[in-house]
C-alpha cells in the first residue's frame, strides 16, 4: 500500500520563491494587511449580529427583558425574596382570619386560597404583595382575570412548581397562566 505524501502547506513553494516575491500560496505584505482588515470587520459584524439577539430569552441580560420590562425600578421583575415574603405575609394573615372565624387553624388553606384567587383576579395584588409593592399582571400587560387567576392559584397551592423558576423569575404557575410579578 502506497502512502500519499503529506501536504505541509505551502512550505515547498515558499522555498522556491525568490526573496521579496510572494509565492502562489502566500500573501504579500499589502495583501496580508487587507486580509487582516477584512477579518476585523467580519468579527465586528458578528458582534453586531450577536448584540441584536438580546430579544432572545436565552441571551436576555436581565429578568423581564424579553417582555420589554425595565431592569430596575417600577414595572421591573420582582425579586424572589420579595415574592416569598409576600407569600408568608398572606399565609400569616390567612391563619389569623381562619382562627378568628373558626377558632381553628384547619381552615387556613381555604382562607388563603380564596384570598389569593379573588384578590389576584380583581387587583393583581394580595395583601402581602400590596404591602411589599409588587403585583401580578399578564405578560401582555393586562389584568389577570378570574380564569387565569384560578389556574395560577391552583398550581401555587401545590408548593413546589412555583419554586421552579425560569430566567425571568417566573414559576410554573406564572408560565401556565402567562403572568409575571412586577414591582409597583
Amino acid at each position: 500500500m502506497a502512502k500519499k505524501p503529506r501536504n505541509r502547506g505551502d512550505a515547498g513553494r515558499a522555498r522556491a520563491a525568490a526573496p521579496g516575491q510572494a509565492s502562489p500560496g502566500q500573501a504579500s505584505p499589502g495583501q496580508a494587511a487587507t486580509a487582516s482588515a477584512v477579518a476585523r470587520s467580519a468579527s465586528t459584524a458578528q458582534l453586531i449580529a450577536q448584540s441584536g439577539a438580546d430579544a432572545n430569552p436565552a441571551t436576555a441580560a436581565y429578568p423581564g427583558q424579553q417582555f420589554g420590562l425595565p431592569e430596575r425600578g417600577p414595572m421591573s421583575v420582582a425579586t424572589m425574596p420579595r415574592r416569598l415574603l409576600a407569600l408568608l405575609i398572606d399565609w400569616l394573615l390567612s391563619m389569623i382570619i381562619a382562627y378568628w372565624l373558626t377558632r381553628s387553624q384547619f381552615w387556613t388553606i381555604a382562607v388563603f386560597t380564596v384570598e389569593v384567587y379573588v384578590l389576584t383576579a380583581l387587583t393583581g395584588s394580595t395583601v402581602g404583595k400590596r404591602l411589599l409593592g409588587i403585583r401580578v399582571m399578564r405578560t401582555g400587560g393586562g389584568p389577570v382575570g378570574f380564569r387565569w387567576s384560578l389556574v395560577r392559584t391552583a398550581i401555587l397551592l401545590t408548593v413546589v412548581p412555583p419554586l421552579l423558576s425560569d430566567r425571568d423569575l417566573r414559576g410554573l404557575h406564572d408560565r401556565a397562566s402567562d403572568t409575571i410579578v412586577v414591582r409597583l
